[in-house]
């Protein structure tokens, strides 16, 4: 299997934990969006990460690709069994790649890691602003009625503990911290979470692309063993498209 995609995107992270939390090997090309060429446009025409490739399939979409990984390879399972259960993690599933990510992605980590990196300008600070203002402290409200206090949600960890955590290690990227005073279980979640091993895989690989540019970012990788794909879709230059926001 191959994916293409950033370590540091909570999409591709998502199911690089979910691949890691079944064993399987895989090969990634670590591309973002905005440094893909053609070929990538080709396979992912919205222009957005990960796309899982597995020989003639090809899969776009984090929630897809771990719901194929579930059914293709089912142990362990990354859904609870009760069908109630099964739903709600689902939901949290959701809520975190669709309000995490506007909230800690495109409202801090865009704004303040790739916007000044990739595109040489600076973020939108009354973004930046109203993003640890108002925005993240409403999504910690709801997540702190929803996450246990120990533990996680569905007993072993799954996929809705998966999704949610990792948005919060690429937001930790752009400075931000889950205030345990105020969030006690949000933070002591996030933290359990992401101590499990199924994180552990690629956050080396992560801090070597988050500290090196783009142009020596592939070797730098290869250097520290990253599983890199023979040839890579990305370009020199970036362009804009679709998620240039």
């Amino acid at each position: 299997m191959k994916i293409i995609g950033s370590y540091v995107s909570p999409y591709v992270r998502k199911v690089t934990a979910c691949l890691a939390l079944k064993g399987l090997a895989y090969e990634i090309d670590p591309i973002t969006p905005f440094f893909g060429g053609d070929e990538f446009a080709r396979l992912s025409p919205l222009r957005r990460i990960p796309v899982l490739v597995d020989g003639d399939l090809v899969l776009n979409d984090s929630t897809v690709i771990c719901a194929w990984l579930d059914e293709q390879f089912p142990e362990p399972p990354l859904l609870p069994a009760a069908p109630a259960d099964r739903a709600r993690a689902r939901w949290l599933e959701e809520y975190a790649d669709t309000r995490l990510g506007e909230v800690l992605i495109w409202g801090l980590f865009y704004q303040k890691v790739v916007h000044p990196i990739v595109w040489g300008e600076p973020g939108n600070e009354a973004r930046i602003a109203k993003t640890l203002a108002e925005d993240a402290p409403a999504a910690l409200d709801y997540l702190e009625g929803e996450l246990p206090a120990g533990g996680f949600l569905f007993g072993a960890i799954g996929l809705a503990d998966i999704a949610i955590a990792s948005f919060f290690r690429t937001a930790s990227y752009a400075g931000f911290s889950i205030d345990a005073t105020r969030w006690p279980r949000a933070a002591g979640f996030v933290a359990r979470a992401l101590d499990h091993p199924c994180f552990a895989t690629t956050l080396g690989f992560e801090r070597v692309q988050l500290s090196t540019n783009p142009a020596g970012r592939r070797q730098a990788l290869l250097d520290a063993g990253a599983p890199l794909t023979a040839e890579t879709l990305g370009t020199r230059e970036p362009k804009r498209g679709m998620m240039a926001l």
